[in-house]
């Protein structure tokens, strides 16, 4: 399992949430942040950050799918991380791994 935390433009929160239900995504956190890059001036942008728990073999589709649509060509994108999840845990049903996400 994985988790993608994407650092996006917050006008294109609907469209990557969209895009990442039609492969077939199901949870999703997204939280509002603020942050800056390589611009010229330090100033605090915001931004929205999801974050998203998935199997190994969707990694890439997510990725993907994430960069599509939230790429405007101009500076202020965002990023994409993925770091390797080591367990997931279904309060309500007790489940693990893979089935909890």
């Amino acid at each position: 399992m994985k988790l993608i935390t994407a650092i996006i433009k917050p006008f294109k929160l609907d469209d990557v949430r969209q895009a990442i239900a039609d492969i077939g995504v199901q949870g999703v956190t997204v939280t509002e942040v603020q942050g800056f890059g390589r611009q010229y001036r330090v100033d605090f942008l915001p931004k929205s950050k999801i974050e998203i728990a998935v199997d190994d073999t969707v990694v890439e589709q997510v990725i993907e799918a994430i960069t599509n649509v939230a790429r405007t060509g101009k500076i202020g994108d965002g990023k994409i991380f993925v770091t390797q999840l080591q367990q997931a845990v279904r309060i309500r049903t007790g489940e693990s791994g893979a089935e909890a996400v």
